[in-house]
C-alpha cells in the first residue's frame, strides 16, 4: 500500500479520524501486520470535553495515529460537517472485529489493564468466541500510577510477547498517555478501550442495539452505574453541546479537513 496520510476532522478542538469502520479496521490490521508502532484512541464526548479541559490530552489526540468516532454525538457531529459516510466506530465493535480478523490472520493480541477477575471472564469468552486467536498474554494493572520499574516490566512483558496488538484498559486519559508514552518503543497497534473490558467479560451489560443508534448508551450506562456517572456525565455532556454548537455556528458547517502526521504503511 502506498504511503498515504489519514483523513480526519475537527470536532471541538481534536482531531477524528474520517474513515467508515471497516476503512479504519484494515488501516489497523495493515499497520498489525507490520507490527508498526501505532496508538489508537477511542473518543466520545467525555475523551473530547477531557481535551478541551487539558491541554496534556488535547496533544496526545493531536499526536495519536487514529481517533475513532466512539459515540453517536460524534458521528452526528462529523455528518454535520460533511462527513456525509461516516458511522460509528465503537470500541467493543473494534474489539469482537479485530479478535475474530487476528485469529483468521494470525496476529496474536495482548490485553493490558483492568482487573485479574475481568481478564479470566475475558479470557473464558474469547476462547469460546474466537477458539483459533493466539492470546499472547493478559495483565491487571493497579488504580494507581504504575512506577518507572513496573512500567519498564510490562513494557518488556509485552515487548518480549510479540503481540501485534495490544488492547489497553486504564481508563481516560491514563490510558492515552500510557500509549503516548510507548508510542515508537512498542512494536505493535496499542488501542485504548476503557470500559470495554468489563462489558465484554459480562459483568456490565451492553445497551440494545437501538438504544446505541439513537445516541442513548450514556443513559443505559448512567442507570447501571449512577454513583459513578452522574457527575461525569453532568460535566461533560452539557459541555459539549455547547462547544459542539458553538463550532457549527462559527464554521456554518464547513468540513474541515487536515492530514494526520502518520502514515497507513
Amino acid at each position: 500500500m502506498e504511503s498515504s496520510y489519514l483523513p480526519n476532522v475537527q470536532v471541538v478542538e481534536s482531531p477524528v479520524t474520517a474513515l467508515p469502520f471497516d476503512s479504519q479496521i484494515q488501516v489497523i490490521l495493515s499497520w498489525a501486520q507490520e507490527r508498526m508502532s501505532k496508538f489508537v484512541c477511542v473518543a466520545n464526548t467525555h475523551m473530547l470535553v477531557e481535551a478541551h479541559r487539558s491541554p496534556n490530552l488535547k496533544s496526545v489526540l493531536h499526536l495519536a495515529d487514529l481517533v475513532t468516532p466512539d459515540g453517536m454525538p460524534l458521528v452526528w457531529m462529523m455528518k454535520l460537517l460533511g462527513i456525509h459516510n461516516q458511522n460509528r466506530v465503537a470500541g467493543m465493535d473494534i474489539l469482537e472485529t479485530l479478535c475474530n480478523a487476528a485469529a483468521l490472520q494470525n496476529l496474536s493480541v495482548f490485553f493490558v489493564g483492568s482487573q485479574s477477575e475481568i481478564l479470566n471472564k475475558m479470557r473464558v469468552r474469547l476462547e469460546k468466541d474466537f477458539p483459533d486467536l493466539c492470546i499472547a498474554g493478559m495483565e491487571a494493572l493497579p488504580f494507581r500510577p504504575l512506577t518507572r520499574k513496573e512500567d519498564e516490566l510490562i513494557f518488556q512483558q509485552i515487548k518480549i510477547s510479540r503481540a501485534s496488538i495490544v488492547f489497553v484498559s486504564l481508563g481516560c486519559p491514563k490510558q492515552e498517555l500510557w500509549m503516548a508514552q510507548h508510542r515508537g518503543r512498542l512494536p505493535a497497534v496499542m488501542i485504548g478501550l476503557g470500559g470495554v473490558f468489563p462489558v465484554y467479560a459480562g459483568i456490565q451489560k451492553r445497551a440494545p442495539q437501538w438504544v446505541r443508534n439513537n445516541g442513548l448508551e450514556w443513559l443505559y450506562r448512567l442507570i447501571q452505574e449512577p454513583k459513578r456517572l452522574w457527575k461525569r456525565y453532568g460535566s461533560t455532556i452539557p459541555v459539549f453541546v455547547f462547544l459542539a454548537a458553538r463550532q457549527l455556528f462559527k464554521h456554518e458547517g464547513a468540513t474541515i479537513l487536515r492530514s494526520q502526521p502518520t502514515r497507513i504503511s
